[in-house]
């Protein structure tokens, strides 16, 4: 049985989990914003004492790697990275669209007949840190920081029914107006990690203890483009 701790502290909302198999069995949320810091160690303590685990019992531990908020990142990634370093055991990240995509399918969000997914992490005003995902979570562009306008997505649209998910998707409902157009608000769930680490980890996909950095997408100077996004 591969028992695998997630800590998800990209956004505003904190969450920490343990995996066995694939199948959660603990769980510890907290929609405060700003917590990280002070809830982390705390949530990470409390799902392993339901089960009656210690550190030595986990076979990794898997955190999200951003995009988000710098600090929350920061917190997560160096309690990881700490844990890790002091059991002996690998560490694993998951991006945090991935994981947004993942919780489209826990909260049973994905249209009938979903051509794409389109994970969307708030940031100011009308931009968003996103990329253009299939259904079953295949990446197909780049992650990068976006300013949402009206002919935005426009060609994916067209094709049929697109899922907007994450914390800065329903300030773009009024945007990008389309039959097509479905919108949930979520954050990045350490239960919707659970798939993927778990892939990961069977896979070897270990991060260097020593040197992995959180990916932060940050100074980024917003600027309105001519161009048709995606």
């Amino acid at each position: 049985m591969a028992r695998i701790l997630l800590i998800e502290t990209s956004t505003a909302r904190l969450s920490a989990a343990l995996s066995e198999d694939g199948v959660v069995t603990a769980f510890r949320v907290c929609d405060e914003p700003r917590m990280q810091a002070s809830l982390t160690a705390p949530y990470v303590k409390e799902v392993l004492d339901e089960k009656h685990l210690t550190m030595k019992d986990l076979d990794a531990i898997c955190v999200g790697r951003g995009p988000g908020s710098y600090t929350g990142l920061r917190v997560g990634v160096s309690t990881a990275k700490g844990l890790c370093f002091g059991a002996g055991i690998p560490l694993l990240s998951v991006g945090t669209l991935d994981t947004l995509v993942s919780e489209a399918h826990r909260l049973d969000a994905v249209p009938d007949g979903c051509q794409y997914i389109v994970p969307m992490i708030d940031a100011r005003r009308m931009e968003v840190y996103s990329a253009l995902f299939t259904p079953d979570g295949h990446q197909l562009t780049e992650t990068k920081p976006i300013i949402v306008e009206a002919a935005s997505f426009g060609d994916q649209l067209a094709e049929g029914p697109v899922l907007f998910i994450g914390d800065g998707a329903l300030k773009c409902r009024e945007t990008l107006v389309s039959d097509h157009a479905f919108f949930t608000e979520a954050y990045p769930d350490a239960r919707a990690m659970a798939p993927l680490a778990e892939t990961a980890y069977r896979e070897k996909r270990f991060e260097d203890v020593a040197y992995f950095e959180p990916f932060y997408l940050k100074d980024f100077v917003a600027t309105v483009s001519r161009k048709k996004l995606f």
